[in-house]
């Protein structure tokens, strides 16, 4: 590409900005908008469920750049801008306000939206959901001694909210609909471990609970004063921080024809169903050359790795996309990560080495002798060797695995000697 070509980036959150960093590292040197919805420069989001949500970290903490990082990079970053429509044909997007800026390629880094909760009282005052800056600043405003918090949604958005109001010395209740708290992502028994959590730093988690409703203080006064469930009986609430999932913002991409579902399915290149368009972060439903299927993955690790592959692909390059997911959570003295893939069906048995009860352990997630995935709770130090056993694909038996004075290294397969 030579430097007449015009790159877009519609979407300024972490994957854009990274995208756009990405691309001036290969040494692409045309022009490059970076175009963003929200009036604040690219940030993380991570923190904003917990450090900062608490805090503990401050804003300036939050931004991916300094502030002149775009100017002294020749990044043309235009906040507070809406891209409101696609057209592939005239290679061009276009603005809110009518503007249009054209393209030689275009890469989508939209992200995803909180889902809504659809019930009555749900648009009062004091319904929150957690997405952007402005929304933690919210609900940290909201979070303050003897406040009445319920949750809505035992996920990982749901569980970090409920340990930062407790910090803060709020009553908190947790309303999850299945029978644990991340149930469909961990399974009974690590699930246990974080309803056990909750429970013992004063969170009321109730399980198997539908929400019928969200009542105001009077018919006058549009402020949350209760959430009504489905067996007639009420949660007393100041405020309600809903999270029961999100949604990727397709709108664009399914607008213009694009291939969607659930996301915009690209390749491991990260490049869609228009060879001028691709897509990096929440947004994408890419193929996974290691795993053999598509994935969307709603992670930190995907807005930071994905973009130099898009970016390597966008100049014409052939690099692909195959790191394993990771995640991260820390929830009062619990630290976590997790590393790999395992959706319910996929395992048949997990593994268990340390102690669940002092929450000090690592499970792994298998199928047959196979690591699928890997997680260590207050563990340190491990997320290598667990990324080579799943990479590795060797077999291991499982009393091993679960045998503390047995290496976790020692079960990888012998390198060549150098």
């Amino acid at each position: 590409m030579t430097h007449t070509a015009r790159f877009v980036i519609v979407g300024a959150g972490l994957a854009g900005a990274k995208a756009a960093e990405a691309l001036r590292d290969v040494g692409f040197d045309g022009h490059i908008s970076l175009l963003g919805a929200e009036p604040y420069r690219p940030y993380e989001r991570p923190p904003l469920s917990k450090d900062y949500l608490q805090g503990i970290s401050t804003i300036d903490k939050l931004f991916v750049h300094s502030e002149g990082w775009y100017t002294d990079n020749n990044v043309d970053l235009r906040l507070a801008t809406e891209v409101t429509a696609l057209d592939r044909h005239a290679r061009r997007v276009t603005f809110g306000n009518g503007d249009l800026v054209h393209y030689d390629k275009l890469l989508l880094a939209t992200g995803s939206s909180p889902r809504r909760l659809k019930v009555p009282g749900a648009d009062l005052d004091g319904v929150l959901y957690l997405r952007t800056l402005e929304d933690s600043d919210r609900i940290k405003r909201a979070f303050v001694p003897d406040a009445h918090v319920v949750v809505i949604g035992g996920g990982w958005i749901g569980l970090e909210t409920a340990a930062a109001a407790r910090a803060a010395g709020s009553h908190v209740t947790v309303l999850e609909h299945a029978d644990l708290p991340l149930l469909g992502v961990l399974g009974p028994q690590i699930a246990q471990v974080f309803a056990d959590l909750h429970r013992d730093h004063g969170v009321d988690l109730r399980c198997g609970i539908a929400v019928a409703g969200i009542r105001s203080r009077a018919k006058d006064n549009p402020s949350v004063a209760a959430v009504t469930l489905v067996d007639g009986s009420e949660v007393r609430a100041d405020v309600v921080i809903v999270g029961v999932g999100v949604a990727p913002n397709d709108s664009l991409a399914r607008t213009s024809g694009l291939k969607v579902e659930n996301g915009i399915v690209v390749d491991e290149h990260l490049r869609s169903s228009d060879p001028d368009v691709f897509a990096a972060g929440d947004i994408a439903n890419a193929y996974h050359p290691r795993l053999g299927r598509h994935l969307r993955v709603e992670h930190w690790a995907n807005a930071v790795h994905q973009p130099a592959v898009a970016a390597n692909a966008m100049i014409g390059g052939s690099s692909l996309y195959e790191r394993l997911p990771y995640f991260y959570t820390d929830q009062y003295d619990l630290g976590m990560e997790y590393t790999g893939y395992a959706a319910a069906g996929d395992y048949d048995n997990v593994v268990v080495r340390g102690d669940l009860a002092k929450r000090e352990f690592i499970a792994f997630w298998m199928r047959g002798r196979r690591v699928l995935a890997g997680m260590n709770v207050n563990v340190w130090d491990v997320t290598g060797t667990i990324k080579e056993l799943i990479q590795s694909r060797v077999e291991a038996d499982p009393g091993i695995l679960a045998d503390p004075d047995v290496s976790l290294g020692d079960l990888l397969p012998s390198r060549p000697s150098q």
